[in-house]
């Protein structure tokens, strides 16, 4: 499912990364693939590919791993049976704690392929000199300058998107599976409305949390300049200087 969410929406995401990153660079999403088309050609839209991979898979695989044990949690809480289903609202919960586990490896991973998307605009706005163009230059660039906790920059960030965030998405999946069933079992549910259902789960998550999301890319890109303010510092300067 990771491997998947990466291929489809690498080039939408690094246009993302780019455009939060250097706002005044970019008027729009379609401005922002034809410059990178221009200046660094089709694979710039694929830049951080493979971080991006070991980013989702391994969230993916800790979150859902989670989950389960989360929803246990959860039932613990409530004082319910262990085989008693969970309400929307308490699968949203158990999906909420479960991202927590799932930060700790995407945070390192993002780091390195924001940097690796934004690379370019680094350079030619003449906040570093000379870039890395492969995932292991920027990450002997970490360690080098920062130590292994350098891959830990934007945590806090990246916990405030992913806790709140997943509410969002597991408790829309799951409220959108309850709409398809109309009274059916969820589980007897076929891949249209599942599809539809993770769709609709996933744009909760990102109305809800993408202004945090944006503080989160600008800290962990700008960061490769030198010291970056934390994240109240970056959102108040966001808000003060582009409203």
């Amino acid at each position: 499912g990771g491997t998947a969410c990466v291929v489809t929406g690498q080039p939408f995401d690094t246009a993302k990364v780019k455009m939060q990153t250097f706002p005044n660079m970019y008027k729009g999403l379609v401005d922002c693939f034809v410059k990178t088309y221009k200046q660094v050609g089709l694979r710039g839209f694929y830049k951080g590919t493979t971080p991006a991979l070991v980013a989702n898979i391994a969230e993916n695989s800790v979150l859902f791993m989670c989950y389960g044990f989360c929803q246990q949690i959860v039932r613990r809480i409530v004082g319910v049976d262990r085989k008693t289903k969970l309400s929307d609202l308490q699968n949203a919960a158990a999906g909420s704690f479960a991202s927590a586990f799932a930060t700790l490896v995407l945070c390192p991973t993002e780091l390195v392929k924001c940097r690796l998307q934004a690379m370019h605009e680094m350079q030619l706005s003449g906040k570093i000199i000379q870039g890395h163009n492969t995932v292991w230059s920027v990450v002997r660039g970490v360690i080098q300058k920062d130590g292994p906790l350098g891959f830990y920059r934007g945590l806090s960030s990246t916990l405030l998107r992913e806790v709140p965030g997943y509410f969002f998405f597991f408790g829309g999946y799951e409220l959108s599976r309850t709409f398809f069933a109309s009274g059916r079992s969820k589980d007897e549910l076929g891949p249209i409305p599942l599809l539809l259902s993770g769709g609709f789960g996933g744009s909760c998550l990102w109305i809800a949390v993408y202004p945090v999301d944006c503080v989160k890319s600008r800290i962990q890109v700008l960061s490769m300049a030198g010291k970056q303010a934390g994240f109240m510092g970056t959102f108040v300067t966001v808000v003060r200087t582009e409203g």
